[in-house]
């Protein structure tokens, strides 16, 4: 039987009053979309269904696959330790000429495949998920071969049971659709005649900083935005504390921001920055920073001014700092290719589960 959901706790548009400005921070009607829900946290008897499509559900399938391998001798991975084996890796064995080591990728990534369309169908009763068409898959993961094949084989689940829902990956790299999705949180007026923006993409596990170019259209659109320049700090390796954290966010951004200043590319004074968890119209990380260096919730911390106390001023303006959801900001990148539904939402695979559901706007 399965597990009975017990409670939702995300951020539905539908329980809160609408953000006065498109400038506040974890705002509800951004410029293309309305943000109908994010961070839904639903559980189960056995804890947060989300839980079950991370990456950290995918290392423990695998390890379990292993342990059961190990009793006979046919462990194909040996004695290398979980932390060392990477997404390529895993990728080399599922095309390479071992089936042994072929077969235990694929029984993984099936397993895996079931708890993914568990989630999905979870999350497509929801109330605010309700008439979703399709579902943008994000995260590291979908940017290997196993995770496009969890993905397709999750979508295959799916329709055999009848739900009516397309899963597709994301088009953007990983890596860097949570920094092009920024771009989209602000009105073409905060960035019009500037060249590029900054942007901040923080996870459980990495920090991503970078430059992003608008490539703006005659009436300001965004749609061709690209990187420009990008730095990864894995901070998961290093175990800051959260001042230490902060400091070296901000070295990483100083450090962009006199590279676009050589290079004469014109920075507007705006940055755009996902993290996440639930964000308060003030930038207050209210719950879900349980995976960040040191503690970032509650009302004691407020990382905007945080960031703020160490950067310059641009052209003679402080930098206004717009901060939501890393899963909202990701999404937000595919808003160009989002055009042909009304109703859609973004998965991203993890350290958790990230997710929010969107509505066109035009």
């Amino acid at each position: 039987m399965a597990a009975r959901t017990r409670t939702e706790t995300g951020a539905s548009a539908e329980e809160q009053v609408e953000a006065p400005s498109v400038l506040a921070h974890g705002g509800r009607v951004l410029p293309s979309v309305t943000v109908d829900t994010y961070n839904e946290e639903l559980r189960d008897d056995e804890g947060f269904v989300g839980d079950r499509a991370s990456r950290r559900a995918f290392q423990a399938i695998l390890a379990d696959w292993r342990d059961r391998l190990k009793e006979r001798g046919e462990d194909p991975l040996g004695d290398v330790p979980m932390e060392e084996i990477s997404k390529s890796k895993l990728d080399k064995m599922l095309n390479g000429g071992d089936p042994v080591s072929a077969g235990l990728v694929h029984t993984v990534v099936e397993e895996f495949a079931g708890e993914l369309a568990t989630v999905v169908r979870r999350f497509l009763r929801l109330g605010s998920w309700k008439d979703t068409e399709r579902i943008v898959i994000g995260g590291g993961m979908i940017g290997s071969r196993i995770g496009e094949l969890a993905m397709g084989r999750a979508s295959i689940m799916l329709a055999a049971e009848g739900v009516t829902i397309e899963l597709q990956a994301i088009e953007n790299d990983p890596d860097e659709a949570g920094l092009i999705g920024a771009v989209h949180l602000a009105p073409s007026w905060v960035m019009a005649g500037h060249d590029a923006i900054l942007a901040v993409d923080i996870g459980g596990t990495n920090v991503r900083v970078g430059v992003v170019e608008l490539n703006a259209g005659k009436r300001g659109e965004v749609e061709e935005a690209d990187v420009w320049k990008r730095q990864v700090w894995r901070h998961a390796d290093d175990e800051p504390d959260r001042d230490e954290a902060i400091e070296k966010i901000a070295a990483m951004l100083n450090k962009l921001i006199d590279r676009a200043k050589q290079e004469k590319i014109k920075l507007a004074p705006f940055m755009g920055i996902g993290c996440p968890g639930l964000i308060d119209e003030h930038g207050f990380i209210l719950k879900g920073g349980q995976n960040l260096p040191g503690n970032w919730e509650g009302k004691s911390f407020n990382l905007a001014a945080a960031l703020s106390a160490h950067l310059p001023k641009i052209d003679g303006h402080e930098i206004f700092i717009q901060i939501h959801n890393d899963a909202v900001v990701q999404g937000l990148s595919e808003v160009p290719n989002m055009k042909d539904v009304e109703h859609w939402g973004v998965m991203t695979i993890g350290t958790g589960l990230g997710n929010a559901r969107f509505t066109n706007r035009e």
